[in-house]
């Protein structure tokens, strides 16, 4: 039999962008009730910030489609320089961003060694 690499297992890779993608939607979803409310700023900065944290994932795991939609996320939640939307296409942006920042968090995978090398050595090892 011709030697074959192994199939990767799901232990070979990581999800780091889930949970900044998850924690991004359930601030999206909930910042729904805060558009036009002055509450509205840190929603936008915890959306951009996110999004930004997802990007740098995405390029960890070359993940090269998510990167336009993770910087638009970042760039339209911008909370310095405010782009202006109206009320009702806002909120389907909204919904439209969680559902992207859900999507990118699953679908987006690091190899495991890479976030190893990445985190630096562990305690206790020389």
């Amino acid at each position: 039999m011709p030697n074959r690499p192994a199939p990767a297992s799901a232990a070979d890779f990581l999800r780091p962008a889930l949970a900044p993608g998850l924690l991004g939607a359930i601030v999206l979803v909930a910042g729904l009730a805060l558009i036009d409310t002055s509450w509205f700023v840190p929603v936008r900065f915890i959306v951009a910030i996110l999004a930004l944290i997802m990007c740098v994932f995405a390029v960890r795991g070359r993940a090269w489609w998510a990167l336009p939609f993770l910087a638009a996320i970042a760039v339209l939640w911008n909370p310095v320089v405010v782009i202006p939307v109206d009320d009702q296409p806002w909120q389907a942006l909204q919904f439209a961003a969680a559902l992207v920042m859900v999507v990118a968090g699953i679908l987006i995978r690091v190899p495991a060694e890479d976030a190893r090398a990445s985190a630096g050595p562990r305690r206790g090892s020389r």
